[in-house]
Order: C-alpha cells, then structure tokens, then sequence
C-alpha cells in the first residue's frame, strides 16, 4: 500500500511518499519513497497582508499540480492533504481551496492548532522511547508552535499556541501569547522530574545536523544555547555562507532556537531528541490508521 501526505505550512510544504508493508502478527512497516520540500513561505504574506497575494498563489496552484504529477506517478493508493496556520489565517482560504480542487483534484483541508497536535501524537514517539520517562515533545512552525507531554506512556497534556518563527521575525507575537505558552508548559510539566524533550520541524532537524550528532544522539540546551548566541551575531547572508544554509532557512532559525529553548527550560529538560519526523509523518500514521478503519468496516459488512 502507498499512501502519501501533504503539509502546507506557512514557511515550506511537503509531500511525503510511503510505502506501507504489512506481516501477520507484526507491526506494519513504514518505508519513505520521496520526501519534496518546497519553501513556499506563505506566512509572510498571511503576516503582512492577511491574504495570500496573487503571486503566492500562482506558486501554490503550480505546487500542487506537481505534487500531484508524482502522486500519479508513485501510484498512490490514498492521500491525507492538510494545511496548517498560514492558510488558517488567510482572509481568501475559501477561494485557494476551491482553485486547488478544481485544478488538481485534491481536496485540502485547513487543519486546527488541536488537530495540528493530535496528528503529530500520530507519531507515537515517545512509545518508541523509555517509558518510564516523561516527555514533552515540541514541534516548531512558521505560524505556531505545537506541544505535547508523555509521562509513563500516557499523553498528559497538548496544546497548539500562536507562536511560530515568522509571526517573531515579523514582530508579530504578543506578549500574552508567550505568557500562555509558559503557564501550559510549567502546570503540564510541574509534577515530571528529568523531563526529556522530542523536538521537530526543519530548523530543529538542521541544528542536529550541524551538530554532527549520530542517529539517537540528544542536543543539549547549551548546545542549543551556544548556535542561538552564534547564529544571532551574524546577518541572514552570513549565516549561509557560514554555516551553508539555505536563505529560506537562514532567517527563521534564529527565532526557532528561541521558542525551543524558552519551551525546555520552562520544563526544566536540559536534552532533546531530534527524530526528524514531523506533521507530515503523522497524517501518513492518521490515514494508516483510518484506512484500516475503513477496511475493517466494508469487510464487517
């Protein structure tokens, strides 16, 4: 079975390609066929504008007819297709919508900051870890920030908050919603001694590979400390040319190291694990999970 995902979100949106393998008495496994990342940036304009402009939305028909291209090609069984905070806030969300489905036949849905975060539990990393541990899983954005809390293998706590790496590049978010965020973090965390933190999202996934750190390694809040005192002494072009970022990258990490940081210490975790998996990987465990659903129905009929 080949399922596939897309995430629009409000710095970059993906298509995620599976292949799904199932055994008998076994848990299915999940393959990656093609990962495509295209930085649209559509924040910028929800930001400044309250719309998507003319231009960007010429960009995000001619995506989508991409993506739908390989879709064929990879002969795709079934597809999730999501967009979070930047389409969520766009005053003509209605109108993009609608010229998407009439041009590619994809039927995108504009997804809740809860259900942002009930996908990304989709992932169930922190059952892949020790479950005597707590954990709090933080997943940076362009539009928002999502956080989830495990303890003893059980979510105890998720929330979705208006604080994502564009809104503070673009002066954008207020001091009440960092209040917010911080109330939520030090109540859900206050009885979890040596919480462990699970981050995701591009800019995460890029420190760890500046890092050089192996697969399983955690980063450390200093070291998380450390790039955000480097990489804030530096311009936008010379963070490319010094650390060979992308320029879509260069501007917004900055900002991402910040809500990173601030979230750990609020929850007094002084590690993360970097997984590298995020939205998209969760809607393919999502639609997994719904078309057994499904099959499971027809064949009860």
């Amino acid at each position: 079975m080949i399922l596939a995902a897309i995430d629009i979100g409000s710095n970059a949106t993906r298509l995620l390609i599976m292949q799904v393998m199932e055994q008998v008495g076994h848990d299915p496994s999940f393959t990656k066929l093609n990962l495509i990342r295209i930085p649209l940036r559509l924040g910028f304009d929800v930001s400044k504008n309250g719309a998507i402009s003319p231009q960007k939305k010429v960009h995000i028909i001619e995506t989508m007819k991409a993506y739908k291209f390989l879709l064929d090609v990879y002969e795709v069984d079934h597809l999730k297709a999501c967009a979070t905070a930047s389409l969520r806030n766009a005053s003509n969300q209605e109108e993009i919508l609608t010229e998407i489905l009439k041009e590619t036949q994809i039927d995108l849905k504009i997804i809740s900051g809860e259900q942002e975060a009930d996908f990304i539990f989709q992932n169930h990393i922190a059952e892949k870890l020790n479950k005597s541990d707590s954990y709090i899983y933080i997943d940076v954005g362009g539009g928002s920030t999502e956080i989830c809390i495990f303890s003893k293998n059980k979510l105890r706590g998720k929330g979705s908050f208006n604080i994502g790496t564009i809104g503070l590049l673009e002066n954008k978010v207020k001091k009440s919603d960092w209040n917010l965020m911080k109330e939520f973090v030090k109540k859900k965390t206050l009885h979890y001694e040596n919480i462990l933190a699970i981050g995701s999202g591009g800019n995460i996934n890029k420190v760890s590979s500046l890092s050089g750190k192996k697969d399983n390694k955690p980063l450390y809040l200093g070291e998380l400390e450390d790039y955000f005192n480097e990489l804030s002494k530096l311009t936008v072009d010379e963070r490319i040319k010094s650390f060979r970022l992308s320029p879509d990258r260069a501007d917004v990490i900055v900002p991402a190291l910040d809500i990173y940081i601030k979230v750990m210490q609020w929850a007094g975790a002084v590690k993360i694990f970097v997984p590298k998996i995020g939205l998209a990987d969760g809607l393919i465990r999502a639609l997994y999970d719904e078309v057994k659903k499904s099959t499971s129905t027809e064949t009860l009929k």
